[in-house]
């Protein structure tokens, strides 16, 4: 089972790779308010290249109920085990 560590890796190469403007650290607590590039169509192209990276799917109400990185790997954590 995958660690907190590498989900928060694996998420920051997916932002990296989305959003290469950016070159800020990414932690936990990161928001799409703390990278520029980071809007509404973004943030759905995001979900998606999440939902296929870590095979999983998330509802509409999750999606909208993740507050921060931190909150997108707790799913993580409970979905793959």
């Amino acid at each position: 089972m995958p660690t907190r560590e590498a989900y928060l890796t694996q998420l920051t190469e997916l932002i990296l790779n989305l959003f290469d403007e950016f070159d800020g650290r990414i932690t936990e607590e990161t928001t799409a308010r703390d990278v520029p590039q980071w809007d509404s169509l973004s943030h759905v192209k995001l979900m998606v290249l999440v939902e296929q990276e870590f095979e999983v799917r998330f509802s509409t109400a999750e999606v909208q109920g993740f507050k921060n990185l931190g909150s997108l790997i707790d799913a993580l954590v409970t979905r793959k085990g």
